[in-house]
């Protein structure tokens, strides 16, 4: 086949060169070059590969280690043989070997483009995964931004919520429970840049953050004896002795306790709370008792 279709591009220029040479050399020459120049071989070849065999070839490169030469093959099957059922698992494999290359933003568009193509297949969950899994490979350290923080949480939040019973609802929670730690400690530090620098108000502002939306993370237990200090500095007392109090209740063998009831101590004060405080009512819903 791809003898004959180069004997067929290549016979009519040469008719043509020798009926019109005489007349416009220049002319029918640049025709044939242009001619020949549009007909791409290695195109053509690929575009005739069945999509069992590029999406199989994905599979081979990539149980391989070829990742980006299997997000070519996956790429290919969707361009070639576009809504078919094999342009369908590429898409979602393409995603995953995105994923696996570190091609984070590559991963989440195929993937986001999966969900709105096929919202309702079987592997929809595990796309959702694809889109949580490359937010949380890119979560940095809690001395920079914690967008992919935000968005691991809110990607795994709508996996668990819209598929409660998929295989992938275990990891994604305990992804969740990371980057809301991750988010909670960025609170933490800048709250304490804050107290550091007497700027009171907004430290409590940083630290109440940490009581009453990451109550269930391990830095609410300094969160709380840091709004102590915070609050003693102020002059703030009642507020102070209740949130050693709350402290003391969740964390009795805490150090952070320890120190936070030193401090009350040493103004003739003791961890007392007061039930109308907001740190009493957010008191509640700490994890940690």
């Amino acid at each position: 086949m791809l003898l004959k279709r180069v004997g067929q591009s290549i016979a009519p220029c040469r008719a043509v060169f020798l009926a019109f040479s005489l007349i416009a050399p220049s002319l029918v020459l640049s025709a044939c070059m242009s001619s020949e120049k549009d007909v791409n071989l290695a195109t053509y070849v690929d575009q005739t590969e069945p999509a069992d065999v590029l999406y199989n070839q994905g599979l081979a490169n990539m149980n391989a280690g070829r990742l980006d030469e299997a997000s070519k093959k996956f790429d290919a099957v969707d361009r070639q043989h576009p809504y078919s059922e094999f342009a369908r698992k590429s898409m979602v494999m393409g995603a995953f070997a995105d994923y696996r290359a570190g091609n984070y933003d590559e991963a989440i568009g195929t993937a986001k483009r999966y969900l709105t193509l096929y919202p309702s297949t079987d592997d929809a969950a595990y796309a959702q995964y694809i889109i949580g899994l490359s937010y949380y490979r890119q979560i940095k350290d809690v001395t920079q931004d914690q967008k992919e923080a935000r968005q691991t949480v809110q990607t795994m939040q709508d996996l668990v919520t819209r598929w409660p019973t998929s295989e992938y609802v275990d990891d994604a929670k305990d992804k969740i429970r990371f980057a809301t730690d991750q988010l909670a400690g960025k609170e933490m530090q800048i709250g304490r840049y804050y107290l550091e620098r007497r700027e009171y108000i907004a430290a409590v502002k940083r630290f109440r953050t940490v009581v009453e939306n990451y109550s269930n993370t391990r830095h609410v237990e300094e969160a709380l004896a840091r709004l102590t200090e915070a609050y003693y500095a102020m002059g703030l007392t009642s507020e102070a002795q209740t949130a050693a109090a709350v402290l003391g209740h969740n964390y009795p063998d805490s150090q952070w306790y320890k120190d936070s009831y030193k401090l009350l101590q040493s103004n003739g004060l003791e961890p007392r709370e007061n039930a109308g405080s907001w740190i009493s009512k957010a008191g509640k819903l700490i994890t940690g008792a």
